[in-house]
């Protein structure tokens, strides 16, 4: 299996036989192998595979951080393969949220105003009380004049949620977006990404390893060794885990954990 069923007028993002290859012509590895799939407009999307399956080079490629070797990729309507890095930087600015592992705030900034650089990066100025808006709705309206250190684990992923809405985007993309977290502030965090797709109407696409993040998505989607493996729509986490057992090294790891027991 390497393609979803035929992209629809609601998906937001589109790859069309992505491929993505590294390292010289003796040497050459290909990250992603002819890769089909389509991510629709208000769902929730979790990636996961093995170390080394492909996760993270599909998300830059989708996120047109990187570019594929060959083969299309479509956001919000726009093809990316062929954009020039200016555009594509705006595009980025104004279209896609992100959401990282380490945070990536500014510390020398308070809050508000790391929650505001992406509209500052593109010239524009937020809607008259669009900031306020955005961090009460992460749960942090009191902590605008707040700098990172002065903030928990947990309250900076806000920081970062909320930097990702500010621009209300068409996609949010998060590259292990719990990782760093302890299992209850990861829960409050993905059920915050929830919240952005079921009220915001907006699109999230998460590459995680942990079955219990991957369990709050529509669906999940398994790669490896650069191709797509599988996908499950509403599964549990233990149903997830089962199925990483499939999955190469993952599966091959004695006792291999994750949050809510042992496979």
């Amino acid at each position: 299996m390497n393609s979803t069923p035929p992209h629809g007028a609601d998906d937001v993002v589109v790859l069309s036989r992505v491929r993505r290859d590294y390292g010289t012509e003796r040497t050459r590895v290909a990250a992603l192998d002819d890769v089909s799939i389509g991510f629709r407009r208000g769902t929730f999307t979790a990636v996961m595979g093995p170390s080394g399956s492909g996760k993270t080079t599909l998300l830059q490629c989708a996120a047109g951080l990187d570019r594929p070797t060959s083969g299309s990729v479509v956001l919000d309507g726009q093809e990316l393969s062929g954009m020039g890095e200016r555009k594509l930087t705006r595009l980025r600015r104004e279209r896609i949220g992100f959401v990282f592992q380490s945070y990536n705030l500014l510390p020398a900034l308070t809050v508000e105003d790391n929650v505001t650089l992406p509209l500052r990066l593109a010239g524009r100025r937020p809607e008259r009380g669009g900031v306020q808006r955005v961090l009460e709705q992460v749960g942090l309206g009191d902590r605008r004049g707040h700098r990172p250190d002065e903030l928990s684990g947990g309250q900076r992923q806000r920081v970062a949620i909320a930097r990702a809405l500010i621009t209300n985007p068409a996609v949010i993309f998060g590259d292990e977006p719990t990782g760093a977290l302890d299992t209850r502030t990861a829960l409050e965090v993905l059920r915050l990404l929830r919240a952005a797709v079921r009220d915001g109407g907006q699109t999230a696409v998460v590459v995680t390893h942990d079955p219990v993040a991957a369990s709050h998505a529509d669906r999940v989607v398994f790669l490896a060794d650069g191709r797509i493996a599988d996908e499950l729509h509403a599964a549990s986490a233990d149903t997830i885990a089962e199925r990483m057992t499939h999955l190469g090294a993952w599966g091959e790891q004695p006792g291999a954990q994750y949050a809510g027991g042992t496979v």
